[in-house]
């Protein structure tokens, strides 16, 4: 038997969906739909009376769920609403008995809103409570929410300071949370707390180097437009600021999605250990400061993503932390889009360029793989003047003859669902072409992560740090393609 057409989207949607809504009894108080309309922007419904009603709450903001008899939206724009407005990254609160009532008309009321350098990252509701994991300058936190005298009240969950938090897992029917504790130097650890005690340790990860002869710190560079762009540095304890450390900087910058502090495992084993420096940048386009953060460097502000990349570059090299030709860059996805443009915006800055699974030719990334539901990041290349945006720093367009880059290693897998290899090929192929030195590697499985299994990993973990190596600790080796 066929199941009940419930809801239907339209065609140029992004995607769809229904769901329940539901209390920590397992109580069902409605019937919720949504339609993506772009990446970034969702309709929401509430079946009433036998039709969908479409909530009244920004493109930009989500409903929560249920916690303590009210139900709980995420904005993640400016709303006004009422006379009222709620800052981007709040979370406000209606009465739930009210809001069936009348979803659009109930009375709203802020639960909580993020500082200058907060941003809440996610959430679980258990059995008696809201608890969030914030962001608080790239540092991790927790904090338990409660609705207690007619008013929404707050507290901090005791866990290592320092350190990126995460909920592994929790109860939506007792307070039984497990939550992950990560840093650069130390494996990830859980804890767990049955909401009594508080959270002890339930199990650590193995450690794979030792960090006694490390340190982190944390600047901040200065980008184009003055904006001041903090980045995490892990290096060898008493390294000399003379320019001659070999220098790994990564970052993403993309779909407000943070970079944060963890295990470095391998990197910090094959890396660190041997007297390099790895360095974490926060760029605008992630989420490290909350949606304001993504949003300023979106569509035709995305060079800011690429000049701050840039920008802790040369703040590395006035520090006398590393110098250019000790300097290397990796990222994958978007941040193989944000190592591409930087190597062909500053050839004179890196020494090496990690390209992993990119975006490349972004003229056509539309027509390639998943890329047309990425036009609300990017832009549109069918419309003359989005096209001029992206024109403007496009890595395929980009490369010129008589040029002197940095070798740059290229790597992609026919499995991936995501980006498709064609975007690596063609930068391999123009780099033939104009006859400049390049690494190619290219998979058959593994798909957008770039490894299916320990075996696979460890290939393209050697592949990479022997290509570093090469280029930024010893005499390069260069290839005319392979």
């Amino acid at each position: 038997r066929s199941a009940p057409e419930i809801f239907r989207g339209e065609a140029k949607d992004v995607w769809a969906g229904a769901s329940l809504l539901r209390d920590n009894t397992g109580t069902i108080h409605a019937r919720t739909a949504f339609r993506g309309v772009s990446f970034h922007e969702s309709l929401y419904f509430v079946e009433k009376e036998g039709a969908w009603l479409q909530l009244d709450i920004p493109k930009k903001a989500s409903p929560y769920g249920i916690v303590d008899g009210h139900m709980l939206i995420s904005t993640d724009v400016d709303w006004t609403v009422d006379g009222q407005t709620f800052p981007a990254d709040s979370l406000i609160a209606m009465d739930l008995e009210e809001w069936k009532a009348n979803p659009n008309g109930a009375k709203k009321t802020l639960v909580w809103a993020p500082g200058e350098r907060q941003t809440k990252q996610g959430g679980a509701i258990t059995g008696s409570a809201l608890f969030v994991t914030l962001l608080d300058n790239v540092v991790g936190k927790v904090l338990q929410f409660n609705f207690e005298g007619g008013q929404w009240v707050n507290k901090q969950v005791a866990l290592p300071d320092n350190a990126t938090l995460g909920i592994a897992a929790s109860s939506d029917q007792t307070d039984q949370i497990m939550y992950t504790v990560s840093d650069f130097l130390n494996p990830t650890t859980l804890y767990y707390t049955d909401g009594i005690a508080p959270p002890a340790v339930l199990k650590t990860s193995p450690a794979y180097f030792t960090p006694e002869g490390m340190e982190v710190e944390q600047h901040e560079a200065t980008s184009k437009d003055g904006t001041k762009i903090p980045y995490f540095i892990v290096k060898p304890k008493g390294m000399k600021a003379d320019g001659s450390t070999a220098t790994l900087l990564t970052g993403y910058g993309g779909f407000q999605v943070p970079r944060l502090p963890g295990y470095l495992g391998s990197t910090g084993k094959l890396w660190v250990e041997n007297g390099g420096a790895y360095v974490l940048a926060n760029l605008r386009g992630g989420g490290e400061f909350g949606p304001n953060w993504h949003q300023t460097a979106i569509r035709e502000n995305k060079q800011r993503t690429w000049d701050d990349f840039i920008a802790v570059g040369d703040d590395l090299v006035k520090r006398g932390f590393t110098s250019p030709e000790h300097l290397g860059i990796q990222g994958g996805s978007q941040g193989g889009l944000l190592v591409g443009t930087a190597f062909t915006q500053r050839p004179d800055l890196f020494g090496a360029a990690i390209v992993q699974i990119p975006l490349f030719d972004m003229l056509r990334y539309h027509l390639i793989g998943r890329g047309a539901s990425w036009i609300g990041e990017y832009g549109d290349p069918r419309i003359p003047e989005q096209r001029a945006w992206i024109d403007g720093y496009s890595p395929y367009q980009k490369i010129v003859a008589g040029v002197d880059y940095p070798s740059p290693f290229l790597w992609a897998s026919t499995a991936d669902d995501r980006t498709h290899p064609a975007h690596a090929r063609k930068g391999a192929a123009k780099l033939k072409e104009l006859g400049q030195p390049y690494y190619y590697f290219e998979d058959t499985t593994g798909g957008h992560s770039g490894g299916v299994d320990n075996d696979q990993r460890a290939k393209l973990q050697a592949l990479q740090f022997v290509y570093l190596m090469q280029q930024l600790m010893g005499p390069a080796e260069t290839s005319t393609g392979g």
